[in-house]
Formats: C-alpha cells, sequence, structure tokens
C-alpha cells in the first residue's frame, strides 16, 4: 500500500505542501479510540478540515469490557502530510493511540466485498469460472445473477471487479480495509 499513487486529476487541495506533489503514498492508520458518540465525527472532521482524503474508513469495537473501538483508515498523501495526520489525531482527547502500519511494517489487511453479477450462458459459466480462481463463494444465486463473497487484499479485489465489468457487472459492495499488524506483541 505504499507505492505510489497517479497524479490527481482534480486540482490539488488549498492545503496540500507544494513540496513533494508526485510523492503521494498511501498509508494505513490504526486509531484506538473510546467507543463514544462522537469520537468518529471529531476524527472525520479532522481529514475534512484540512482537506485531507480517506480512501477506506473502518470502524469497530475490538473491546468490550473497557470500551475501545479501532478505527481503520486508509488515507493518501505526501509523507509529511501523513506525518501531521498522525500527530494531530493524537492530539484529540478519546484518541489512546495512533500506529502508522504502513511505516511499523509487517501488517496484514483485508478487505471484504460483495459483488453481484448477472449474466446468461456463456457469461455466467465464465463469471463461475473466475470467482472459483480468485476463490470468491456464492452467496445468492438466481437465474440470472450471482452475488459472490470475496476477501483479500484491495489489489484482489479490484481486479476480480474489473474482470466481471465485461461479465456483467451490476453492483458491488465493499467493506474497507481492516488490518492487524503481524507477530505476537499488540500494537
Amino acid at each position: 500500500m505504499n507505492a505510489p499513487a497517479p497524479a490527481p486529476a482534480s486540482p490539488p487541495s488549498p492545503y496540500s505542501s507544494a513540496i513533494g506533489k508526485s510523492n503521494i503514498e498511501f498509508h494505513t492508520l490504526s486509531v484506538l479510540v473510546d467507543n463514544e458518540p462522537g469520537v468518529l465525527a471529531r476524527v472525520i472532521g479532522l481529514f475534512s478540515g484540512r482537506g485531507y482524503n480517506i480512501e477506506s474508513l473502518t470502524v469497530a469495537e475490538v473491546a468490550h469490557e473497557t470500551h475501545l473501538s479501532r478505527i481503520t483508515i486508509v488515507t493518501s498523501g505526501t509523507p509529511e502530510a501523513i506525518e501531521q495526520i498522525s500527530h494531530q489525531l493524537e492530539r484529540i482527547v478519546p484518541v489512546h493511540r495512533v500506529t502508522d502500519l504502513t511505516i511499523v511494517g509487517g501488517a496484514i489487511e483485508r478487505e471484504l466485498a460483495m459483488v453481484k453479477v448477472a449474466g446468461k450462458g456463456d457469461n455466467r459459466v465464465e463469471a463461475l469460472r473466475l470467482a472459483d480462481a480468485f476463490r470468491a463463494r456464492v452467496i445468492d444465486a438466481t437465474t440470472e445473477s450471482f452475488v459472490f463473497e470475496l476477501t483479500g487484499n484491495t489489489g484482489k479485489i479490484d481486479q476480480f471487479v474489473e474482470l466481471m465489468r465485461p461479465i456483467g457487472l451490476v453492483e458491488v459492495s465493499r467493506t474497507g480495509v481492516a488490518a492487524i499488524k503481524r507477530g505476537p506483541m499488540a500494537m
């Protein structure tokens, strides 16, 4: 996820630095927060208020007894902007810890997608063949369509969706990235 991104088609944010415009990177941030009303709005407000983009956002309670939630954010920007985002997130009161999983390294990232494909005859056979190759499960089937469930990294899901497009792609629903650091130690 640390690969350089192509130049944006739209004008850059007025908040972004002129230094290193071509050095845009994608980073996955893990933010441990109190599970209370308004926390997510404050975190998202930091991004929108400063013109930062969120590529993916996933939130869930991870410790019921201590009421902690993990917000996993995939964002893009220059290395300086990503560092600034991390420091600003750390200053929000209900935030306990911010970890840049891209910098720490050794993280596992997965996403879940449900992909609806319509078709008959050869298109149906081709959709099933591709689903088998990508290890996608059929979770709903009618005489005219399938809904596939697929988990994997973002690139795998993007590739599956693009291959299904000419076959009869109807709709895609994605969860966003969930990530965790490898090894026995917590983040």
